[in-house]
């Protein structure tokens, strides 16, 4: 488990959980990897015990049955380069990548081109799959047979995994709704109601299914747990990071006062921008909003009164 965050914690004592004998979780800072180890818990995961199967280590281990990667997006490609290349990787991050404008698996296919690559991705709160909640998500990949391995090593009766043969869809599905739940919070923060979340949410959907099949996915995957689950997830619960620094901004704080109170990653103020730009002429109104309120290019008042004015059609 590369990432000794809590959604790696997390998949890590899942792993267990399915029965996994042995499982590293690798943390990037030593002192930190030390203090997970003696603690046999993780403070970004408090109450969730480490069982004896899990070796928290700071050294990359060399080998595996396969690398979960669950480190935030934008630092994935550092990480990534340094596994070795004889074992599949499956990328538990969403986003888009800044500057390259690659997805997770585009990522992977240009470091170890020959590694067989899947996304895990699906409506999961770290605390609450530690916690052996039931809870259902998807194993994204054009192979197969990575899909059942995955599902093997990870399943339980109490977290269910579907294969997908979409892993466009599904990787645009957890890109994208990072960025339509910063605006979903900001419409709560400044108090315009359950309607206009609503509506938010089910314009983004849309939006959603529109550039997944312009880059080759279908809007049926967008649909399902990847993209309409993991949705209204994050566009609903106070606990999400993207809905709640939507939330702040909606009530008027400074997204750099925000992102310095904290010490987790809100992965859609990257992936605003990347999203836009990749989606090059894709009609995505409520993404492009977010990302130029991010980049001070814009109001949420204007941003919210040019996405009322646009022009009358039928859905």
């Amino acid at each position: 488990m590369i990432g000794a965050g809590a959604w790696g914690t997390a998949l890590a004592i899942q792993a267990v959980r399915a029965g996994a004998a042995a499982v590293a979780l690798w943390a990037r800072d030593p002192a930190r990897a030390a203090a997970i180890a003696a603690a046999r818990e993780n403070p970004r995961l408090p109450g969730a015990r480490l069982g004896d199967q899990i070796r928290v280590t700071a050294e990359l281990p060399q080998t595996a049955a396969a690398f979960l990667i669950a480190t935030p997006l934008q630092h994935m490609r550092a990480i990534a380069v340094r596994l070795p290349a004889d074992a599949p990787m499956i990328c538990c991050a969403k986003g888009i990548e800044a500057g390259t404008l690659r997805l997770p698996l585009e990522i992977l296919a240009e470091l170890h081109p020959t590694v067989p690559a899947a996304v895990l991705t699906g409506p999961n709160f770290a605390r609450e799959i530690a916690a052996g909640q039931p809870a259902a998500t998807v194993v994204a990949s054009a192979d197969p047979a990575l899909r059942v391995q995955i599902a093997d090593l990870l399943a339980t009766d109490m977290f269910r995994i579907y294969g997908n043969h979409d892993p466009i869809g599904a990787q645009v599905g957890g890109a994208a709704k990072n960025v339509i739940a910063i605006a979903a919070g900001a419409v709560i923060g400044a108090g315009l109601g359950e309607n206009a979340r609503a509506g938010l949410i089910t314009r983004g959907l849309a939006e959603m299914a529109r550039l997944a099949t312009a880059l080759g996915g279908r809007a049926e995957t967008v649909m399902g747990l990847s993209g309409l689950g993991d949705l209204l997830l994050t566009c609903t619960s106070p606990t999400s990071r993207n809905y709640s620094l939507g939330l702040a901004l909606g009530r008027g704080e400074a997204l750099a006062d925000i992102l310095a109170a904290r010490t987790t990653v809100a992965e859609g103020v990257a992936t605003a921008p990347a999203l836009v730009a990749r989606a090059g002429g894709v009609d995505m109104p409520i993404c492009r909003a977010v990302a130029d309120w991010l980049r001070d290019r814009t109001t949420l008042t204007r941003a919210i009164a040019e996405l009322l004015a646009r022009p009358r059609r039928d859905e």
